[in-house]
């Protein structure tokens, strides 16, 4: 157990012959229990500031396991972030490229189908072109083989007969040329459709042909004016 200043202060010395001298011994011991009381003093001192240091040494250990904590949960949510944010952005890229493939296969799609729809177009028009070209081809035939029947009947004698200058011809002369003419252009329909078979590219070209040439085979009489 250790001493106290009041132990040294109440301690009791037996006295022997020619021992120490009393009031030095008491002296001396109060000195002693002064500078006692002062290193105990101290010693509390250094005490309550050892405990206050090692207050603060487990706070801030506390502290630092607190903030090694934070700094784990921290870099674990910021390692959660990135994952995160990378899986969006992977996401986000898919999303955008699938999007522009889209968009890629829809204008080529319509673009095919716009060349499709043009040559489709095209094609008829070429169509449209070679028809109209053959049709053009068949009225040019038609109108020079009419043209050519009626040059025919223009250039036949009988007109000159009724076209002479001097008496009036009568109306049984006029009728005997109509009767001639006819007997003419039935000749001369002979004579056209042997054309026609040479020059119709087809038998539906010839048939056509033919009904136009009936149709302006008819003959038809202009008679001069008087004053001619």
């Amino acid at each position: 157990m250790a001493i106290t200043p009041l132990d040294i202060h109440n301690k009791e010395f037996d006295t022997k012959l020619r021992g120490y001298d009393k009031d030095q011994v008491n002296e001396f011991l109060d000195k002693i229990m002064k500078d006692y009381e002062l290193v105990l003093k101290e010693k509390d001192r250094l005490t309550d500031e050892l405990n206050q240091h090692e207050e603060k040494l487990r706070y801030f250990n506390d502290l630092k396991d607190s903030l090694n904590q934070s700094i784990i949960v921290a870099q674990e949510a910021a390692d959660k972030v990135r994952a995160n944010s990378q899986r969006e952005a992977e996401i986000i890229n898919r999303e955008a490229q699938k999007q522009g493939q889209d968009i890629i296969d829809q204008a080529n799609e319509k673009a095919r189908s716009i060349i499709d729809e043009a040559s489709d177009k095209a094609k008829r028009l070429a169509f449209e072109t070679d028809d109209l070209k053959k049709q053009a081809r068949i009225f040019r035939q038609k109108l020079q083989v009419m043209l050519d029947s009626q040059l025919e009947v223009v250039k036949g004698s009988e007109w000159d007969e009724i076209l002479q200058r001097g008496e009036t011809t009568s109306y049984e002369a006029i009728q005997d040329v109509i009767r001639n003419d006819e007997t003419l252009d039935k000749e001369m329909a002979k004579e056209v459709k042997s054309i026609l078979n040479e020059v119709a590219e087809s038998p539906e070209d010839e048939e056509e042909m033919l009904n136009v040439v009936e149709e302006t085979t008819e003959t038809v009489v202009i008679f001069p004016d008087d004053a001619e």
